[in-house]
Parts: structure tokens; sequence; C-alpha cells
């Protein structure tokens, strides 16, 4: 018998979520978004939880994002100019996955409780948006933290934009366009994470929220995080990620003269065009959102719209599908072609609780 994709449990005075794909590093589907919505909703009203923590089944991480696979198949089929076909973007299934999971991530930014996100080993997109949003975010010495959306010709979503644009000194936006990886006290430099525990002691820190409540574990076994390596980055990273345009960014980062500037730069200039400048609009407009919601509303959007965009089958196919690591990526867009992916969409992403 297969086990559930979600497992459940409760022990002391927590509530224990543990998402259950590891063979693909708890990569969310849609039947996973719902049932952990059907049980933080349950665990809400539940006067015996106290707390939740959300971990991943297996040793490779707590979720790799979602189903790309899945999103290939709808992308191939949806590919033409984006906002021409929105209709059939709006009822695919990776669009209605999406309708689900950004209603998810916003809920988890206002859950009631303390929401503990072990985000241990990979953390990747969707993983992100189960857990950044969190309000007691634990990070690891084995923590892989990243929004790789522009590497596949996508966007980052689930929130995404609007936690990096919050991130001082343009740190969030060298992380959107470069979909480095940061570790545990990269994570917690750049406000993504709270508190840095030992990977050793991760399990008798669990048992610790349910037995004796968040505050007292955190006490006991939260230690002092290691120097984050992006510090040594910061300044040349407020200088050449302020340009206004992505060419410009890449500009400045090859005039840092170093060879680390140098390689961010070869980095960036081996994404999606499009995606690029995409990601960077989003990213500068989530700075002046005036909630979670709002930028979930305008990422809606856009995920939708590079369905219909080539570059993101493209994108997958070259990451994921062919694996030749050699996409294909569409010529620079038009301002106009860039506007078409943050227009209004036949239906937009509402968060009522009857749709």
């Amino acid at each position: 018998m297969t086990e559930p994709s979600v497992l459940a449990d409760k022990a002391g005075s927590a509530a224990y979520l543990v998402l259950n794909r590891p063979a693909s590093i708890n990569a969310l589907d849609h039947e996973m978004v719902l049932e952990m919505a059907r049980l933080l909703e349950e665990w809400a009203d539940d006067d015996t939880v106290k707390s939740v923590v959300v971990s991943g089944a297996g040793e490779r991480g707590l979720c790799a994002g979602g189903d790309i696979v899945a999103i290939h198949r709808d992308a191939s089929a949806c590919s033409g100019a984006p906002g021409e076909g929105d209709a059939q973007a709006e009822e695919s299934p990776s669009a209605k996955f999406w309708w689900d999971e950004y209603r998810l991530n916003a809920g988890i930014a206002a859950y009631p409780k303390p929401y503990v996100a072990l985000m241990d080993g990979i953390v990747m997109g969707g993983g992100v948006g189960i857990s950044a949003h969190g309000n007691t975010r634990i990070v690891t010495d084995r923590t892989r933290l990243a929004m790789p959306e522009v590497g596949i010709g996508f966007v980052p979503d689930v929130g995404g934009t609007h936690l990096l644009s919050r991130v001082p000194d343009n740190l969030g936006l060298y992380a959107a366009l470069t979909a480095n990886p940061l570790n545990g006290a990269d994570a917690i430099a750049l406000g993504l994470a709270d508190h840095y525990v030992p990977a050793e002691r991760l399990a008798d820190f669990c048992a610790a929220v349910g037995d004796s409540g968040v505050h007292d574990a955190v006490a006991r076994f939260a230690i002092e995080p290691p120097a984050a390596p992006i510090a040594e980055r910061r300044d040349w990273i407020a200088h050449a990620f302020a340009a206004d345009m992505v060419t410009e960014i890449v500009a400045r980062c090859r005039a840092v003269g170093t060879p680390d500037a140098a390689k961010v730069a070869d980095t960036i200039a081996a994404k999606s065009p499009t995606a690029l400048a995409v990601t960077l609009r989003s990213v500068r407009a989530a700075a002046d959102d005036a909630s979670l919601e709002d930028t979930l509303v305008r990422e809606y959007r856009v995920s939708v719209r590079c369905l219909e965009h080539p570059d993101m089958a493209e994108g997958i196919r070259a990451q994921v599908i062919d694996k030749d690591r050699n996409p294909a990526w569409a010529p620079d867009a038009s301002p106009e072609q860039l506007d078409a992916f943050f227009a209004p969409l036949p239906r937009d992403l509402t968060f009522d609780a009857d749709n």
C-alpha cells in the first residue's frame, strides 16, 4: 500500500506535518497542497495544538519545489504569446495548482500559531513558499535554499518576489537573477530564516517543540550561525544590482574585476533574457506592495503567462527532460511583450474562502 504524500501526527502540544515524497525530494503536487491547507485549517481550530512543525521525509531536503515535468506538459501545450492564450492556460493543471499553492502560501504567512519550518537540506521554489513565510524558520548546516526559476525560463513565485524584494542591499535580487543556492547562514543574513540548529540536533529539537514548546526548543538547540559567505559580496552586489536593466547589472558585475563577480555575470547571462527581465520587474514591483496577497496576484499573472511563453517549455526541456543544458532562448522581449506578463487575467487570483 502506497503511503500518503503528506503525513500528519501529534505529540505533546505540537502537530507534525511531513511531506512524504522523498524520491522526488518531496516535490509538491496539487493533492499535497490541498492536504496541507486542510490540515493547517484543522489545527488552527484545535486548542490542543499549540504549534505546527513542517518537515520533509528522507535525507535530501524539505522540498525541491513543484512537479516540473507536469508543468512542462502544460507549457508545451500552451506555448505561444503571453496574453493570447490566457483562457487555455488558466484551465491547465499547472495554473490550478498555482491557484491553490499561492493561497496556501498566504495562509502560512498569516497562520495564527507558531509555524515551525525545518528548512534542512534542499529548499527550493515551492519549498521556499511553504517555509520562508512561516513565523519560525529553522535552517541547518545542510540547508541549500534557492529560487531557481530563471534557469528554466520561469520567474520566482510562491511569494518569493515579496520575500526577496525586502532583502537589503539588493541581495534578494541577486538571489533571484542568479538562482544561486544560499546556505543556512546566508538565509538568516537575508532574513529568509530565523534560527540555526545543527542538523544532528534536529530530531531532538522537533521532540522538544512538542514536549516544552517552541520558545524552549529554540533556546535549547539553536546556536549562533557561522559567518555568511554572501556578506563578502555585499558591497559590490549592492552596486551592481542597483542598475535598471539586466544587461547593465551584468556589465557592472564584469566591471568589478574579480573571478567571483565575473562568474556571477556569466551565470546571469546564461539565463532566459525574458525571464530575467520579468524577474527584475517583479522583484522591484513587489517592494512597493502593501501585502503578500498583492504580490501573489501579480505572481499568478506572471506564472500563467510563462506557460504561454516558449522559454518555459524550452528551459524545462533542456534542464530536466533532455538534460542537454543547452536551451535555445527566445530573443529579448519588447517592452510591450513584457507588459503582457503583468496584465490582469480573465480570472485573477483571489483569496476568498468560496473560490
